[in-house]
Order: C-alpha cells, then structure tokens, then sequence
C-alpha cells in the first residue's frame, strides 16, 4: 500500500499550489474550525448562564480573535516541524516542509497571530480569556511540539491545550472559570486518547520515520498494539461518566443525559472494536480498524455538543 502510494506520487504530476492554498494549510483550517466549533459551544452555554443570548457580537469577536490564535500556532507548530514533516508522506508536502513557504515567513505570521490575537481577545472579551488563549498557544507551540520528539508522554501533555477551547469559550461569555466550564475541558480532554491513539496507529510507521514518539510506534508492535488499546479502551470507558458531568451540574437536562449516554456507549464500541489491532498489529485491517475509530471520534464530538446545546438550561434570546 504504501509502495503504491509513493509510485502513484512520483509518477502523478505536480499540483500547483497557490499561496491562499498554502495559508489554508499552514493553519490547519479543519483542526481550527473544529477549535472554533468547541470553543463556540463553550461561549453558547456561558451565555445562557447569564441569561443572555449567545448570538451577538461578542460571539464573533471571541471565535475570530481564538481562530486568529489558533492559526498562528499551527503556523509555528510547522516551522519547529518543517523538517520532521518532511519524512512523513502525510506531510511532506506541507508549505514549510517542501520549502514554498520560509521559515522567516512562517515565524512572522504565526508570531503575530498569536500576540495580536490574545490582545484583541484581552479587549473585545476580557483578560483571562486573553491570557487563557496566550497560554494554550505556548503550551502546544513550545511544550507539546518540541516533546513529540522525546517522550510518548506528549500525548497526555497535549491534550491540555487541545482541551481548552470550550473554556476559553465559557470564559468569553463568562468572565471567569466555574465548574460547567471545567466540565467542558474534561470532556475534550478525556474524547482527545482514543481519538489519538487511532491516529497514532493509523500513520505509526510515518510517525517512527520522523522520530515522533508514540504509544502505537513502540518497537515491539504487540506491546505496542497492547498499550495502544489499554488507553483507547480506559479513555472511552471515562468518557461516559465525564461527559454526564454537565447534567450532574445542572448545566443540562435529562435528554443530554440520556443523548450522552447513548453516543458515548457508540463510542465505546468503535473503541472496542479498535482492540480488534491486536490480532495482527502490522496487518492492512488494524488500520481499517483505527480509521472507523478516527471516524467515530470525529462524528461524536459534534453530535454530543450538540445535544449539549440543544438542552442547555437558560433563557435563549435572539
């Protein structure tokens, strides 16, 4: 398969890329906009906190200035990864990877997304949402990318900046952390491993190429497909009793009880079925089995904010 692939790259012309592609790329759009779609969610439920509606401008000048942020560390994630992305075939051609984007250029816009982000959000918003946000960019830029390449452990690092949209939504509405929006950053905390793990194991053999260390790329693959499992599998268990966790604080009522429920048992099968890598770690199916995961973790995420959304309690005003 992957001999093929490589063929197929080498044999096929060259796509011409243009700069607004490349941008678009730098910034991860999807993994932003789904940054965007947590981090709404999160402003959604604040808001109805306070008895007011979601759906004003303060909405749009919070998701703009944490898309800004969010675009400008990924922007440095790829010029401290420009050479490691270079050796996966996933990611070799990235802009700063194959070299159509400098360093200079990347540094600059990602530096500056950043800084001027946090500040506009620091004074549409409020200063903790501003300094929470400045602090979530460091923590992925300079702590979880440099550690990818020395311990399996930035996994779990990671996942603390990956998980702190939804609050940092919550804040913007806000102005201040409270348990409902501690119980939205454990609920993406704890959907991140198993989420993880299947890409871990979907793309381990390019992920040991670049020196990225990874529960799934150990070098013994059955220790490896063990380790990968025991996670996914204790992760998906928690993910039931911690996404109940806004019904529990009254921040929701009985059908997101009964909705969360349901998806996060739908979730834990997929993981379930996941376990299935450790018949033949290196086999073409283990990663038929990780994709299904990856999938299923992309479609719940959405669908459990949604119910969130749908039964929050408070006044909704338009």
């Amino acid at each position: 398969m992957a001999t093929s692939a490589t063929t197929d790259a080498v044999l096929a012309p060259a796509k011409p890329h243009s700069l607004l592609a490349d941008y678009a790329t730098l910034f991860k759009l999807r993994v932003s906009t789904m940054v965007i779609i947590t981090a709404g969610a999160g402003f959604y439920l604040g808001s109805l906190r306070s008895g007011i509606s979601p759906f004003h401008a303060g909405l749009l000048q919070a998701l703009a200035g944490i898309a800004v942020v969010t675009c400008g560390s990924s922007a440095l994630n790829q010029a401290l990864e420009r050479k490691t992305d270079s050796l996966m075939r996933r990611t070799a051609s990235r802009p700063m990877a194959a070299g159509r984007i400098s360093l200079t250029h990347g540094l600059v816009l990602g530096f500056a997304a950043i800084f001027l982000g946090s500040l506009y959000l620091a004074y549409t918003t409020n200063l903790l949402t501003g300094t929470l946000t400045l602090l979530t960019a460091i923590g992925y830029v300079a702590i979880y990318t440099p550690l990818k390449r020395v311990t399996t452990i930035n996994t779990f690092i990671g996942a603390f900046p990956g998980a702190l949209p939804p609050l940092i939504g919550w804040t913007a509405a806000r102005g201040i952390i409270e348990w409902p929006g501690v119980a939205l950053f454990a609920i993406l905390f704890v959907w991140q491993f198993p989420h993880f793990m299947a890409i871990g194991w979907m793309y381990r053999e390019d992920y040991a190429r670049a020196g990225i260390r990874l529960t799934p790329n150990l070098p013994n693959a059955q220790y490896a497909a063990q380790s990968t499992v025991i996670q996914a599998l204790f992760y998906a268990v928690l993910m039931i009793p911690v996404s109940l966790w806004p019904a529990a604080l009254h921040t929701t009522g009985y059908f997101y009880a009964v909705a969360a429920t349901l998806l996060g048992a739908g979730y834990l099968g997929y993981t379930v079925r996941f376990a299935r890598i450790l018949r033949n770690p290196d086999s073409d199916s283990s990663r038929l089995v990780a994709r299904d995961l990856l999938r299923a973790s992309v479609i719940y995420l959405p669908l459990l904010l949604a119910a969130m959304m749908l039964d929050a309690k408070g006044r909704l005003l338009f």
